[in-house]
């Protein structure tokens, strides 16, 4: 569906026509998103549509920066249509494979063709998409493959930064998940209760022959403030931080992957987000922010062979 810049009389304005023009140039990354954050060509020319009959509506004096005004609307515009796909319990329109994009020679020579084409490329990816929550979906969209920032993703999920980087950070795990044959969530929890094990006991070299030579602890604000350092690098520094301590951390699931946490009262007040490769533990992410915590589902194991 095309769109007709022209003022109700039919007399072409310089402002609308400009508007328009301005609009053309963004067209081709806004299909991309919305291809991205829907796997349906249909679907995404109707959310581009949409985006400009919103710019339309809007006094576009008012827009300060007009591409990531445009990002915005298009990303809101899919999370709605994402969002009412799961109300209603149906599968994405695609039929479970995203819809190809047929190149051919006169088309190829399309700006807006060629971006879509990139952007088609790895339909195995589109499928993992579907995966994910709308909300996964959005931020791992957006920040990975589009470079939006956090601030930016929050304003549109209605999230802190540190919920929507967190967000992200699952949807990131999820799609390793799927795209890496050898991960093994088992395998995890097996090194995470032996990193645990390592930690309470004080077993240094154990602890150094779980971890990759490059680890990094990152913490979170709260995490900081509860006396973490905000991020050490190496697997000396990590080790010697989790020596002889963690005395009261318990294997819980973190979206259904092994991670220690450490509660108070019942409730959980840190979580230690490991990222595991190849058997080495290459990441430590502590989060302590309470509405980041409140985004991941937690389930303490209990005690024993069964922790």
């Amino acid at each position: 569906m095309g769109y007709d810049p022209r003022t109700p009389d039919g007399v072409t304005a310089m402002d609308d026509l400009e508007l328009a023009n301005r609009f053309e140039r963004q067209r081709p990354q806004l299909s991309a998103v919305a291809y991205r954050m829907l796997g349906s060509l249909t679907e995404a020319d109707d959310a581009v549509q949409e985006s400009w009959l919103r710019l339309q509506r809007t006094d576009a004096e008012q827009i300060d920066n007009l591409e990531p005004w445009l990002t915005t609307v298009i990303a809101r515009i899919c999370l709605n249509i994402l969002r009412s796909r799961r109300t209603r319990g149906e599968q994405p329109l695609n039929s479970f494979l995203p819809e190809p994009i047929i190149d051919n020679p006169v088309a190829g020579t399309d700006p807006e063709h060629e971006a879509l084409l990139a952007d088609a490329v790895g339909i195995a990816l589109q499928v993992v998409l579907d995966t994910l929550s709308p909300a996964e979906r959005l931020a791992f969209v957006l920040h990975d493959m589009f470079a939006v920032s956090y601030e930016e993703i929050a304003g549109i999920l209605g999230k802190s930064p540190e919920a929507c980087r967190q967000i992200a950070s699952r949807a990131r795990r999820r799609v390793r998940m799927t795209e890496d044959p050898t991960s093994d969530p088992q395998r995890q929890r097996e090194i995470v209760d032996a990193f645990l094990a390592a930690a309470k006991t004080g077993d240094f070299q154990m602890l150094l022959s779980l971890l990759s030579p490059d680890v990094e602890l990152v913490a979170d604000a709260a995490a900081i403030g509860m006396g973490a350092p905000a991020s050490l690098v190496g697997c000396n520094d990590v080790a010697s931080r989790f020596s002889g301590g963690a005395k009261a951390a318990r294997t819980a699931l973190l979206d259904g992957l092994a991670g220690p946490v450490w509660s108070q009262g019942g409730t959980v007040k840190v979580a230690f987000d490991f990222t595991v490769v190849a058997d080495k533990v290459t990441k430590i992410e502590m989060i302590a922010e309470h509405d980041v915590l409140g985004e991941i589902d937690i389930e303490v194991l209990r005690c024993g062979r069964d922790q």
